[in-house]
């Protein structure tokens, strides 16, 4: 395992702060110090030589750092991970193999049997059902509550409650939290901030910034952003304190699993990213490919240019859709119409994402019949391609709630999600205009 680096980009004259931009390209990359290679490489191994015997039980014991097996870290893994915590802003974070496998290691590292967190009820669909199902056959039990409340979190606080998880640019509503409100909320009663900044990206949001002490990713959509790579990736900030009192032992406690160590103690701000690599990783296995890295590596270097790109058409789309005569609401927080917009303002001044929703005239039917009959727009589960999707939730992605649920969720039935791209928006707008003629 490799220590994590600082989130400065050194420089020659000492210490500078970066832009965004030039993080995106350079953040925790090299050149090759054998072959000399400008681009970070695919090290497309599962294990690597030890020195000698006692090298090696260094790195077992992890009193060492370095390289021991791909399924806890890989060279070309360990750049990504370092370029994610230099975007968030974070101290140390750990790659998975999906945003699913991300959050099942963030909360495997919190959580024993019989312990409980609260989550927004305006999340992607299989987070609710991971969440509210899934993990209860760990012993995991999560209340969902209304977000627009930042109170709500407050109130649904017991004495096991070991997080607060949220989505700030909700999926696929287009809805905003109040983040630094929920923040404090986490603050007051101790426990971390989870935020899931998918939607959003470290290029429109900095939840660290505001107060998050734990960011989630799936980097599958906008970071990887060309539908080729699955992945996922936790970052903590390093400023959240395990030791304030006894409510996470599996930070503060002696780990059986190494002899007794105590991350917190040993590693200090990075002690839950190694306890989420040396614990969740080593024995339940979810590491991301090192294919899948370098494509998502290789494409962070264009997010920013990306997201300008995917924000302006959106926000042309949106427009375009809240005068269609066919269409009963669009709910973008980037229009001036939504009850978001101020918050937008706040938190996303960049822009308000590229993943909205509409809801149609005419129910489940209409939301049916639109996805069948563009041409352009692709019918597919995904989101944050440079190609322009579209997708009927109620009969896909959060099919599997009750009507209540997609209700609150913002993906009722005759919801349509709309993830744009960054085609000429004209086209995008055309390939709309046809499809909804035959609504």
């Amino acid at each position: 395992m490799t220590p994590p680096k600082k989130t400065t980009i050194p420089h020659q004259d000492g210490p500078w702060q970066y832009g965004e931009e030039t993080k995106a390209v350079h953040a925790g990359a090299q050149p090759d110090p054998v072959t000399g290679a400008r681009n970070t490489p695919i090290y497309q191994t599962t294990s690597y030589v030890f020195d000698d015997v006692d090298h090696a039980a260094d790195l077992f014991n992890l009193q060492s750092f370095g390289f021991i097996y791909s399924r806890l870290t890989n060279p070309t893994v360990a750049v990504l991970e370092e370029r994610m915590a230099s975007l968030e802003n974070g101290r140390a974070s750990v790659c998975a193999a999906s945003g699913h496998a991300a959050q099942f290691l963030t909360f495997f590292s919190l959580l024993d049997p019989g312990d409980h967190f609260i989550a927004s009820r305006n999340l992607y669909g299989g987070s609710i059902t991971q969440f509210g199902i899934s993990f209860k056959r760990l012993g995991w039990n999560c209340t969902f509550v209304d977000p627009s409340d930042p109170e709500n979190f407050r109130t649904a606080v017991t004495a096991k409650t070991k997080a607060i998880f949220i989505e700030v640019l909700a999926n696929p509503g287009g809805i905003i939290l109040d983040l630094e409100a929920i923040s404090q909320v986490a603050q007051d009663v101790h426990v971390p901030l989870i935020v899931d900044n998918t939607l959003a990206t470290p290029y429109l949001l900095k939840p660290m910034e505001w107060g998050a002490d734990l960011v989630v990713h799936s980097t599958t959509k906008f970071l990887s952003g060309h539908g080729t790579s699955m992945g996922g990736v936790v970052i903590e900030s390093g400023k959240f304190d395990w030791a304030a009192d006894d409510r996470f032992p599996t930070m503060t406690q002696p780990d059986p699993a190494y002899h007794g160590l105590t991350f917190y103690e040993t590693f200090g701000d990075f002690g839950f990213t190694m306890k989420a690599r040396a614990v969740g990783l080593r024995d339940f296995g979810p590491s991301m490919s090192p294919a899948n890295a370098f494509y998502t590596l290789t494409a962070i270097e264009s997010l920013p240019a990306r997201m300008d790109r995917h924000v302006k058409n959106a926000l042309t789309v949106a427009e375009f859709l809240q005068s269609h005569r066919k269409v009963k609401r669009v709910s973008y927080a980037g229009l001036s119409s939504s009850p978001y917009n101020d918050l937008a303002k706040k938190y996303l001044p960049k822009g308000a994402g590229a993943v909205f929703s509409c809801e149609l005239k005419g129910g489940f039917d209409a939301g049916v019949k639109l996805v069948e009959s563009v041409n352009l727009f692709s019918h597919l589960a995904n989101v944050g391609d440079t190609r322009s999707l579209i997708l009927h939730p109620a009969s896909t992605t959060h099919r599997q709630l009750s009507d209540d649920q997609r209700d609150a969720a913002g993906a009722g039935a005759s919801v349509i999600r709309l993830s744009i791209g960054q085609e000429t928006a004209e086209d995008l707008i055309h390939d709309l205009d046809e499809g909804l003629s035959k609504v």
